[in-house]
């Protein structure tokens, strides 16, 4: 049963209950790891109620009425990850997937406005046709023309045309979001960059030390978008 995983191996991410059939539907393969991302059926139905089989799962979807970072998707094993945004066109209702302090993914609901908007960390930086490639964390690839970014800086673009609204460096000052260790879903400002590591103040001014992979830069002084209820 490739297309399924047991209840009982699922990510400790995903905030569904183990006790039940034994079991659900495993994610496609994709840009997100299964531990930051859900398969969309288990999202529409599990998370947001939208349906209570997969069957009906398949309605909605088939009825175009579900958009993922601004494209239209009839997958329901689509691997949906952290900061994607979900509109459900027949309620107008927008999301976003976010790690909560527990470590879970969870959704939160957005204004229209901000649903094609997404904050990307650069992972990766390549040449490409005389340009220099930007590598993104959800496997998007884009092209610019002066190389003014590093590794471990984030954009916020416009999707799904992939235009790039505004660039945050991972530097002293920057606001992060941890995505990773024991304060995940936790929020902070860059103290310090040493090595792997790097430092930062939470709300409470005490500075704490995690790993830098585990720091996504979402803004400067404040969210660039909404990530908390």
């Amino acid at each position: 049963m490739s297309g399924y995983l047991k209840r009982l191996a699922m990510p400790k991410t995903w905030r569904i209950k183990r006790k039940g059939t034994v079991f659900i539907t495993r994610p496609n393969p994709g840009p997100h790891s299964m531990g930051l991302s859900m398969p969309l059926n288990l999202i529409i139905r599990d998370i947001l109620g939208y349906a209570e089989n997969k069957r009906e799962v398949r309605k909605v979807l088939m009825n175009n009425n579900v958009m993922v970072d601004g494209v239209r998707r009839k997958d329901h094993k689509l691997p949906v990850g952290l900061m994607d945004t979900i509109e459900i066109k027949e309620t107008g209702n927008c999301y976003r997937v976010i790690l909560s302090k527990k470590g879970n993914i969870e959704l939160i609901a957005i204004d229209k406005k901000e649903s094609n908007l997404k904050p990307c960390k650069i992972t990766g930086k390549s040449k490409a046709k005389g340009k220099t490639q930007l590598n993104l964390y959800d496997g998007r690839n884009i092209l610019v023309e002066k190389d003014d970014y590093k590794v471990g800086d984030s954009l916020l673009i416009k999707v799904p045309e992939q235009n790039i609204e505004k660039h945050f460096k991972f530097a002293n000052g920057a606001l992060i979001y941890l995505t990773g260790g024991k304060h995940i879903g936790e929020f902070g400002t860059v103290a310090g960059i040493k090595g792997n590591d790097v430092s930062y103040k939470n709300k409470s001014g005490e500075v704490i030390e995690t790993l830098k992979k585990y720091a996504f830069v979402v803004g400067e002084g404040n969210t660039a978008v909404k990530l908390e209820k």
